[in-house]
């Protein structure tokens, strides 16, 4: 076993980490308040030809692996930028594998090179609000015309759908009741994002706001019939390829907010000087800060285990699952600690612990509940009965 990066790793992780150094604190601080899209950072990043780190050759990626991609994100959410900066670069990770899979060579070069340039943002269509995590039972429609479909629906928690240019949209193409399964009949479409024909109402919300937050309502929104990945009816598994890259993503981004945030209190605790000594000479200091970064070391080789599995063609549902309850517990934990080792300071914006708790709580119950991966785990590692 090597647990060490080689070369080409460390050069990535010291790339990254140059570009995150020029955003600093003031920058997404404003973004914050303002709940502005960090437009400069993204522009950045792909000039850096980071964008692309997973994305095929053939359309200007690297043709990385998830574990490049993993340790390019926990440099990414470890700098200032923290959560909102790696939800600017999120889906351009994992959402278009249906299309590197299933798409095309047109479909390919005429979605994947525009985001890989950094020319086009994207965001996805899949979560709705009667269904959840029952993503066989939405009930967004796309109905067959000529020249292809009309969609009808709504869609909630569509990140950065008031910037993005284009939707990776999932939909029903046949009833439920008229299916063998319940996972058939779902189509997966990449189409443009028309915000003159679709109403895009921005949710408020407790953090990440420099990345909105959507519903979106469809209603007789005409996608085209060359907007439709793979076969008609095979959505569901398609998207299925993308599930595990986004735990071990979500996972090791999570480690990075609670990393930055414990670096940040451990620093206060050397400098804060109390009854004429550092509050870090107290063990009612010390010891929850070094819990917390045990419960994060943890995290993160547990991510990049699961990285490993995924690259190497070998089974992860399991792992990845764990990674991502591990990484966001981890950085919950941290984060409160960090805001709770600098009392009243912590509660201040100024020392931007408030800003890195109020993020970390996503991870959590985000793209997955914790309940739903201890139930897997429960049932397809220890055995168990299904529970629902």
């Amino acid at each position: 076993m090597d647990f060490g990066l080689n070369e080409n790793q460390q050069a990535i992780v010291d790339s990254v980490a140059k570009i995150c150094a020029g955003f600093g604190d003031d920058y997404w601080s404003e973004r914050d308040e303002t709940k502005t899209f960090p437009h400069e950072f993204h522009r950045a990043m792909a000039d850096g030809g980071w964008l692309g780190i997973t994305m095929p050759e053939e359309v200007g990626g690297a043709g990385l692996g998830v574990t490049e991609a993993a340790l390019m994100m926990n440099t990414v959410t470890r700098h200032s930028g923290a959560y909102s900066a790696a939800s600017t670069l999120h889906l351009n990770l994992f959402g278009p594998h249906a299309v590197v899979v299933h798409g095309t060579p047109e479909q390919k070069q005429r979605w994947l090179t525009p985001l890989v340039k950094g020319d086009q943002k994207a965001c996805f269509g899949v979560t709705e609000p009667d269904a959840g995590l029952d993503t066989t039972s939405m009930k967004t429609f796309a109905s067959k015309v000529e020249g292809g479909y009309r969609v009808n629906g709504r869609k909630i928690w569509t990140s950065s759908g008031q910037v993005a240019d284009k939707v990776l949209l999932i939909a029903r193409t046949t009833p439920k009741e008229e299916c063998k399964r319940p996972t058939d009949g779902i189509s997966l479409f990449y189409t443009d994002l028309d915000r003159t024909r679709a109403e895009v109402r921005r949710i408020p919300k407790m953090g990440r706001n420099a990345v909105d937050s959507n519903a979106v309502f469809y209603d007789d929104y005409f996608v085209p019939a060359f907007d439709l990945i793979g076969e008609e009816g095979k959505g569901f598994y398609y998207i299925l390829d993308s599930l595990n890259p986004e735990r071990i993503l979500v996972a090791i981004e999570s480690v990075g907010v609670g990393q930055g945030a414990l670096e940040r209190a451990a620093k206060y605790a050397r400098e804060r000087v109390v009854f004429n000594r550092p509050i870090g000479q107290n063990q009612g200091i010390q010891h929850p800060l070094a819990e917390r970064w045990i419960q994060l070391e943890t995290a993160y080789w547990a991510a990049l285990r699961a990285a490993w599995l995924y690259d190497n063609g070998k089974p992860c549902g399991a792992e990845a699952n764990a990674a991502k309850f591990l990484g966001g517990r981890a950085a919950f934990d941290a984060c409160t600690t960090a805001v709770m080792t600098l009392g009243g300071m912590g509660y201040a914006k100024e020392y931007q612990v408030e800003r890195l708790f109020r993020e970390s709580i996503l991870p959590r119950f985000t793209p997955i509940t914790e309940q739903l991966i201890l139930s897997f785990i429960a049932e397809r590692v220890l055995g168990q009965p299904k529970s629902y």
